[in-house]
């Protein structure tokens, strides 16, 4: 395992052979979509999981982006605890990219049977009710602890509410997501800048 690891994050020898694929071909680094099923073939046999996955890529201007979709009789270990599998996969995968092609931009997508689009459907479903709720009732309102992503989803959704306001608040990488009436936004403001001088006197 440590071999195999060291193979993805050690150095580059020089006039290392590319391998074939799609994608933007980069010395000693190969191409991105060689690189994901390199990097996954390698972590499947390491790690015994019974997936399969197909890699597509579709340039986006200077940027490309690589999909995954993973399948197989474990596919069931991908989406348990929100996805934390599928996390981990895309995450180890990025750094590999960032590593391999340093001057590439890849972006990297990994599902499993519309997954993402399912929980990103469900999130939004839930940001919707919490707005109407928070507007009915002109109180703030709380989404569960979430990670960055989910979070980010929420605040992009919301965002096209003029009527609500949504932040983050806890600490650590799950935090929770506070929906408020808009016109309570500056008290809100004020209440969070008092908080970050408590917090910040705390610690002096």
């Amino acid at each position: 395992m440590t071999g195999f690891f060291s193979k993805l994050f050690g150095g580059k020898k020089d006039g290392a052979k590319s391998t074939s694929g799609s994608g933007t071909g980069v010395q000693g680094g190969g191409d991105a979509v060689s690189i994901v099923e390199e990097t996954l073939n390698g972590v499947m046999e390491r790690a015994g999981f019974e997936l399969e996955f197909s890699v597509s890529t579709v340039k986006n201007g200077e940027t490309e982006d690589v999909t995954v979709e993973m399948s197989g009789a474990d596919e069931e270990l991908l989406t348990e605890k929100d996805g934390s599998l599928l996390d981990a996969f895309q995450l180890l995968v990025k750094r590999v990219l960032q590593h391999q092609l340093p001057d590439a931009r890849v972006e990297v997508h990994f599902d499993s049977n519309g997954f993402r689009e399912e929980s990103t459907r469900s999130l939004v479903d839930l940001a919707d009710k919490l707005k109407d709720k928070c507007l009915e009732s002109g109180k703030s309102q709380y989404m569960r602890a979430l990670a960055p992503k989910d979070r980010k989803t929420v605040h992009q959704h919301l965002a096209g509410d003029e009527r609500v306001r949504s932040r983050s608040i806890g600490e650590g990488l799950f935090k929770k997501v506070k929906i408020y009436p808009a016109k309570s936004a500056v008290r809100e403001d004020m209440d969070e800048r008092a908080d970050d001088r408590e917090e910040n006197a705390e610690t002096v």
